[in-house]
């Protein structure tokens, strides 16, 4: 009931929200509208919301934008009272390489030397007795308390005052926060509710936003039935056109979606989950894909696996899954099982209790007579996928919003794609979406002080760089810049700006390097050498506009000579990447491959010639524990494409950095997504700037 309190509030302020967790496998959260999911119609397993032997209570995961999160927390601590109500605290441990970077500071090393020992602590440790000694210490300091630090959503709230269980503190955040953390409270009773945020729902608010000024037409974004219906939806999701939508527009989740050829929810809401690192992990991605596809070619493992996880081929995909095989398979009762899935996501900390309950794991399945073999493979795709895994009432609210994102970028691909730049939040640098704008048809233009905003904006099919982009530039100006405008019109000059605005050489002269006075017809050349004498002379207008504009001296500048790329890498600078012209343009050879990604599928097993603009690289290490390379590339066209670079080729043709590749490799596919195999690469070097040298 406090759940749906929030979500009545939140709702009556129209806000977005996404309900995902345990709760969600109830039909009562799904009837209060907490949750977007129908229990029933997944067919979720309710043992995960609620059993007789579940120690913890279920919990509610309530995402709200980020812009809106702040709102609904201030209604919960005004509502139920601060002194009822606190966020939930949370100790940082020392872990990993940071614990090299901290000793290393309080041994008063060099950064060079901190750098050196934290990128590679087992290959420095032995450099010198300081190494030596630091290598020891964070052996030992591992798992130790760090910093006390805010869990990312929790909040608690108490009958008595909070203070009764704890002292609090009150962070930078401003709210009352504990000083212990969620496995105290579980054991002390308390039930946390986690209010959180992400930029997805951002994007959806955003876009329906700009739908409305732009086209002037309300969209119902939360008509979801309608959308997983929808054959442009449908196709679109089949075609793996997915850049901007939440969570399924990472190159792995492409690829996933083009291998499984998913065009509808059901098939969605597995992916979101196969996609984990732990199910790909154990090899059991590969094989979902092919049992996907070949549903009469494979064998069940056990036949308690096709009894209960004949809907994922017997693959566990998700937490569910663990809770079933555990109780049905080796007769472990819902208790130790659900204890088993919480050790394994990290949740639970009791080692000598999970210990119990992995030995009688394998004495329940020895004395029930199974093979030895078919126990540890079991045990193993357990063990290798349920710290990463979802349940399938999470991987399912992911798919409604991923439907909902789907939507709107299949009927409204440019103001969704100013929706995504806006919320500065996706898995590519925003570059990567003004691309996607582009090749959807928009007009990329640079900022304008007369047409932009302090954000991107659309106007038509016309998209305006928003001056939050310009380096340097700041938001005081950038937002003066609007603000001016709307108070007394646009401006009608250079002249006309500085005494309205009196922005300073310094914001000036980024504005005019940016593009933003080309509405005059001036070049960037001679509005700089006005500037400067404009800059000395005008004076800020305390009130108002005058009532007639005096105008300076007019010089006559000669002819200033101008080269194109001049203004490309003065928006490389300023904004991260070129507007008025693309990378390929920049290029010293005209050459652009001999082929195009869209050609990928007609040449598998060929060996080719492709040029490419690198988007991403994720790294990954071999079972060998060598280092290889996914990448992901933009074609001239703007259509991306992926590549693989094993240990070999990588030693040989390394990346240096982002810019244009030549790459050379072979075309492969699997279950019908191509990909390069690189053999050799080389990047490709851009004309020299005009200015230097």
């Amino acid at each position: 009931l406090i759940t749906w309190d929030i979500i009545r509030y939140s709702m009556s302020r129209g806000f977005y929200h996404v309900g995902r967790g345990s709760g969600a496998n109830s039909v009562v959260a799904y009837c209060l509208k907490i949750t977007d999911v129908d229990p029933i119609e997944l067919n979720l397993y309710f043992e995960r919301f609620l059993n007789p032997k579940r120690t913890s209570p279920p919990d509610f995961d309530i995402d709200y934008s980020w812009k809106e999160r702040d709102e609904v927390t201030d209604y919960i601590f005004k509502r139920y009272g601060r002194e009822h109500t606190a966020l939930l605290g949370t100790s940082v441990t020392f872990r990993g390489k940071s614990i090299y970077r901290e000793l290393g500071k309080v041994h008063g090393l060099p950064k060079s030397d901190i750098d050196r020992l934290t990128g590679n602590p087992m290959a420095e440790k032995d450099r010198n007795g300081i190494t030596r000694h630091i290598y020891s210490l964070a052996v030992m300091m591992t798992g130790f308390p760090n910093i006390r630090s805010i869990h990312a959503g929790g909040i608690l709230i108490s009958e008595k005052p909070i203070s009764c269980y704890t002292a609090l503190d009150m962070p930078p955040k401003g709210f009352p926060t504990t000083q212990w953390d969620m496995y105290v409270a579980e054991s002390i009773g308390f039930e946390k509710l986690d209010i959180l945020s992400q930029r997805g729902i951002g994007h959806i608010r955003d876009a329906a936003d700009i739908i409305r000024q732009n086209r002037g037409i309300d969209v119902d974004v939360h008509r979801v039935d309608k959308f997983k219906k929808d054959k442009k939806v449908r196709a679109q999701l089949r075609k793996a056109e997915t850049n901007g939508c939440f969570y399924i527009e990472s190159p792995a989740t492409r690829g996933l979606l083009k291998k499984l050829k998913c065009d509808n929810y059901l098939t969605l809401v597995a992916a979101s989950s196969i996609i984990r690192p732990g199910v790909a992990r154990s090899g059991m991605m590969k094989e979902y894909i092919y049992r996907f596809h070949n549903p009469d070619k494979f064998k069940y493992i056990h036949p308690v696996m096709k009894e209960q996880l004949e809907e994922t081929y017997g693959v566990m995909v998700y937490q569910e899954d663990v809770l079933k095989v555990c109780h049905h398979f080796a007769g472990l009762n819902l208790a130790d099982a659900d204890v088993l899935r919480r050790a394994m996501s990290g949740k639970y900390r009791g080692k000598q209790e999970f210990q119990r309950i992995v030995d009688k794991f394998f004495e329940n399945c020895h004395a029930r007579g199974y093979p030895e073999e078919t126990t540890k493979e079991v045990w193993r795709q357990i063990e290798s996928f349920a710290g990463y895994s979802f349940s399938k009432a999470h991987s399912a609210s992911y798919a409604v919003e991923s439907f909902q994102s789907l939507f709107l970028k299949a009927y409204f691909p440019l103001e969704f794609q100013v929706a995504v730049i806006n919320n500065f939040g996706g898995f590519y640098h925003s570059w990567v979406y003004f691309n996607e704008a582009r090749r959807q048809g928009g007009n990329i233009l640079l900022p304008c002080v007369n047409n932009g905003e302090y954000k991107t904006c659309i106007k038509g099919k016309s998209i305006y760089t928003g001056f939050i982009h310009v380096a340097k530039l700041e938001s005081k100006t950038g937002k003066g810049i609007v603000e001016e405008r709307e108070r007394n019109g646009q401006y009608s000059g250079l002249e006309n700006f500085i005494r309205r605005v009196d922005p300073g050489m310094e914001q000036l002269i980024l504005l005019v390097r940016a593009g933003a006075f080309r509405f005059t017809g001036k070049s960037k050349s001679k509005l700089l050498w006005e500037a400067h004498l404009l800059q000395k002379t005008s004076k800020a207008l305390p009130k108002g506009l005058r009532l007639f504009e005096d105008k300076h001296k007019q010089f006559k500048l000669p002819e200033l000579l101008h080269d194109p790329l001049e203004d490309a890498y003065d928006e490389i600078e300023l904004l991260g990447f070129p507007v008025s012209m693309s990378y390929f343009d920049m290029l010293q050879t005209s050459f652009r491959g001999e082929v195009q990604a869209c050609d990928f599928d007609n040449l598998i097993g060929k060996k080719i010639r492709v040029v490419g603009l690198l988007v991403t690289i994720k790294y990954v290490k071999t079972v060998k524990g060598e280092l290889m390379h996914f990448a992901t590339f933009l074609d001239p066209s703007g259509e991306m494409f992926d590549t693989t670079h094993f240990p070999g080729c990588l030693k040989k043709y390394p990346f240096r950095g982002h810019g244009v590749y030549l790459i050379f490799g072979k075309v492969v596919e699997e279950f019908g997504y191509a990909s390069i195999e690189t053999e050799k690469m080389a990047k490709l070097p851009f004309q020299p700037d005009p200015r230097e040298g």
